[in-house]
């Protein structure tokens, strides 16, 4: 890549209109990340750890687990570097491999909401037939799709991005190195970079909305097929926290790609609550909304408290 640039670093600007908060911002994004890291680690150890959490849905979500701990991981700590005071500067190699993982593991988590919509279509609509669907071979090719899919997303994306030259300004109006905050420093025709991220980005986010929706829907018409309510409220409830998360983690990319004139500041508050709060909200989520996690978690703190 340094064939194509005379730039050897960008200069991140942070977050708009921000300037005399950065000690505040530092406290509060700290904390998300330490209460994001320990929560979806709790969630994991609980999952690892209970012989009746091994299961497909389970292993989902501890794959979920970690990928909340690595998605805040990539933007977060430098931003919490230049935020204390230190350098905002960041290599032109570190820049193109903040693009990568950050699309990377985003598009990677979103097949992953889709395969367990697809789980949970699968254990209520075909309930006795679901071990034998959801066999650990499947689960291990679905995961394996997850992240062929998002590899090839980042892959192309990072290509685009930095295919063009970048001689002249260095400074990116925003807290970490994005497609819409670098192609406008490019110093030759950005167009292709730019029609390439906006389309791969808006048709992969709408394919994968698509089938958690088509799931969903079979999933609602199963349930309303359910003649006891308290057989429709059970259904329902394995199904509310999937719904919820899916919510967190599209609601902020459905109002970043849909703004007819882009706000720097909207869209600096909107990432900010898809890369550092939607995976803070998903360890809460699973582990208030769901009895097994709870549970295991309980012994978890019971057998620390007796360890310590």
């Amino acid at each position: 890549m340094r064939n194509h640039t005379l730039l050897s670093e960008f200069i991140l600007l942070g977050i708009p209109q921000t300037a005399g908060l950065e000690s505040l911002l530092f406290v509060v994004f700290s904390l998300i990340y330490l209460f994001t890291l320990l929560g979806n680690l709790l969630i994991l150890i609980a999952i690892i750890s209970s012989s009746t959490l091994h299961t497909p849905m389970y292993f989902f979500l501890g794959l979920l687990s970690i990928f909340d701990m690595l998605f805040p991981s990539v933007t977060c700590p430098k931003m919490l570097c230049y935020l204390s005071g230190q350098s905002r500067a960041i290599p032109y190699e570190g820049c193109a491999a903040q693009l990568f993982f950050y699309h990377f593991l985003g598009s990677t988590e979103g097949c992953l909401y889709s395969v367990m919509a697809y789980d949970r279509f699968v254990a209520i609509c075909h309930p006795l037939r679901y071990m034998l669907i959801m066999k650990p071979g499947v689960c291990m090719a679905l995961v394996l799709v997850a992240w062929v899919v998002g590899g090839l997303q980042a892959t192309t994306l990072t290509f685009f991005t930095f295919k063009v030259t970048y001689c002249g300004p260095n400074q990116v109006g925003h807290f970490f190195c994005d497609i819409p905050a670098i192609l406008p420093l490019a110093c030759t025709d950005s167009s292709l970079a730019q029609t390439v991220g906006s389309t791969n980005v808006g048709f992969l986010a709408l394919m994968l909305l698509f089938t958690v929706c088509i799931s969903y829907a079979r999933i609602a018409i199963a349930i309303l097929r359910i003649r006891s309510a308290e057989g429709r409220r059970k259904a329902f409830s394995t199904c509310s926290a999937h719904l919820t998360a899916i919510l967190c983690a599209y609601g902020p990319v459905i109002i970043i790609y849909l703004q007819p004139t882009p706000n720097p500041l909207l869209g600096a508050v909107v990432q900010i609550l898809n890369n550092i709060v939607s995976p803070m909200l998903n360890s809460l989520i699973y582990s208030l909304r769901n009895k097994e996690v709870k549970r295991s978690l309980k012994r978890v703190f019971q057998n620390a408290v007796l360890i310590i």
